[in-house]
């Protein structure tokens, strides 16, 4: 008997382990990364909840008043330092009593606002670098609007903000107190200039103060490092980088792409009895010959330092139109695939496989048709899709347009193989032939570019990699852009992730039986 029993118990851990490694395999570091780090959910113990909700009853007014109040005595403060200069003299660093007298008052109001949000203590860890050791700090990660407090221990560096933002009461004085650098997102122009600004301030020798950046350009949860710009990185100077930590019971201050909004990371955060900050600095990091001639390279390597110390990933993630993707070989591949957040949508709304193929065969046939063309509105995609709800249609379109229109080419390409009722070559021929408006069988490099937006749902700006690596005597066929995508080793991973039909197969059935079983069945950030 106690044979038998060995043998069970043995046999029990046998399959727990075999079940372990299973799940280690299939929800692996990379994955988990992928799907949580542009989201963050603020998760409360059981009665918590309850107890923020009286405490922010009590704190929530208190704090935020106080901070009120310190905002508007800094409000003219912040104007009268550089008030009565001319525009030449405003392009050159304050100094003397202007900077004395002001900086010190605007400094304790800054420490102000955040002791009336409950940041009581800030821990310094490690020894901030003077201007002469690090023209710039490089601050990681970016949680949200809550670490502007690494600017107290930072003694105010200069910042590089949002143009938009000077036109913001309070905050544009501060940004014209603090002489930031200012860009807009919106004008190339903008962005040159203001290069050109960071690469004369951190090439000064100390004439322009010392500047402070979170080279990662976005927020996330803190589980992983996404890429950093290499703004930071441009002028070829010595950075110091400084790790953020929050060492909190309770997740509150992060403010994400997608899950916890700003207004609820502020009651969250200000209905604690306190919150704690940790600012950590790093040895100065000096770069190589190398790396003062390939910013992208000095970036990568900092990041990967600054993702050791913190003990998470360093990833190749980025923001590219308000849209979270990962680079490979210049092409962007969506952490979130439209594609699958449609077919979702479309199962949620009651159609099964054989709906979603007739759906499919009607996209296909209206963009075949020259006399309408492939462009449709909001009302017409419900119509093509069979959908008794203009408001799915509406989603699905925002999902691939920013406007109230959609290209059904971009919809049908990236959700066909994920129905596994088209092949490869089959989807890839059909694509091929469409985007090829000159015919003759060869693809212009912005023919490549419009037919990857297609089969990955998101815009593909840089495709000369691909381009170069399937083009055949400055040709690119359907043949040699097929074997590209099948054989070459960087491409691979966007067949295999995006366009392989036969590992998609079983997709639409298994989403199927899942939906009648009543679950949730979303692969998105949302079905977590």
């Amino acid at each position: 008997m106690m044979r038998t029993t060995y043998q069970r118990v043995a046999q029990l851990w046998k399959t727990y382990q075999c079940g372990w490694e299973a799940m280690r395999q299939a929800f692996n570091l990379e994955t988990c990364v992928k799907l949580h780090v542009y989201g963050h959910l603020s998760v409360f113990p059981s009665g918590r909840n309850s107890q923020g909700i009286i405490l922010g009853s009590i704190l929530f007014p208190i704090r935020v008043t106080l901070a009120g109040v310190c905002f508007l005595i800094m409000w003219p403060i912040a104007r009268l330092r550089l008030a009565g200069l001319s525009e030449e003299e405003r392009s050159k660093p304050v100094e003397g009593w202007r900077r004395w007298f002001y900086h010190p008052i605007i400094w304790l109001l800054s420490r102000a606002v955040f002791f009336s949000l409950g940041f009581y203590w800030v821990k310094v860890k490690g020894r901030r670098a003077n201007l002469k050791e690090a023209p710039v700090l490089v601050v990681a990660p970016h949680s949200g609007f809550l670490d502007m407090l690494v600017l107290c221990p930072a003694q105010l560096a200069t910042v590089v903000s949002r143009s938009e933002n000077t036109s913001l009461p309070v905050i544009g004085a501060l940004l014209e107190f603090n002489q930031s650098v200012l860009v807009s997102r919106k004008d190339p122009e903008s962005r040159k200039k203001a290069v050109a600004q960071l690469n004369e301030r951190l090439t000064s020798d100390g004439y322009w103060p010392q500047m402070l950046m979170f080279p990662e350009g976005t927020t996330t949860n803190g589980s992983a490092l996404i890429k950093f710009k290499p703004g930071a990185f441009l002028a070829g100077v010595p950075v110091q980088p400084v790790l953020l930590h929050y060492p909190n019971k309770l997740d509150t201050v992060r403010w994400t792409y997608k899950g916890t909004a700003w207004t609820e990371a502020l009651w969250h955060t200000v209905s604690q009895p306190y919150t704690n900050m940790t600012v950590e600095f790093l040895p100065v990091y000096n770069p190589s010959q190398e790396e003062k001639k390939d910013p992208n390279l000095y970036a990568d390597n900092v990041q990967k330092l600054m993702a050791r110390a913190l003990g998470v990933p360093a990833t190749d993630y980025v923001m590219e139109g308000g849209v979270p993707v990962s680079k490979v070989g210049g092409l962007s591949l969506p952490l979130e695939s439209p594609a699958r957040e449609t077919l979702t949508l479309l199962h949620k709304s009651g159609l099964g496989a054989d709906e979603v193929q007739a759906a499919l065969d009607r996209m296909i046939d209206r963009c075949c048709s020259g006399a309408q063309g492939a462009k449709v509105s909001t009302e017409e995609l419900a119509s093509i899709l069979g959908l008794s709800h203009q408001q799915t249609a509406a989603h699905i379109c925002s999902l691939y347009s920013k406007d109230h229109s959609v290209d059904l080419r971009h919809i049908y390409f990236s959700v066909a193989p994920l129905t596994g009722c088209v092949d490869l070559k089959t989807l890839l021929h059909s694509a091929f032939t469409m985007f090829n408006r000159e015919g003759g069988g060869s693809l212009s490099e912005r023919e490549l570019s419009d037919l990857m937006e297609a089969l990955l749902g998101v815009p593909q700006h840089r495709v000369a990699e691909l381009y170069a690596a399937a083009s055949d005597r400055s040709r690119l066929t359907e043949e040699s852009l097929l074997r590209v995508l099948t054989a070459h080793p960087t491409f691979q991973k966007v067949t295999k992730e995006y366009l392989r039909p036969e590992e998609a197969a079983g997709t639409l059935s298994n989403r199927r039986s899942v939906n009648n079983n009543g679950s949730v069945y979303n692969n998105s950030k949302k079905s977590e």
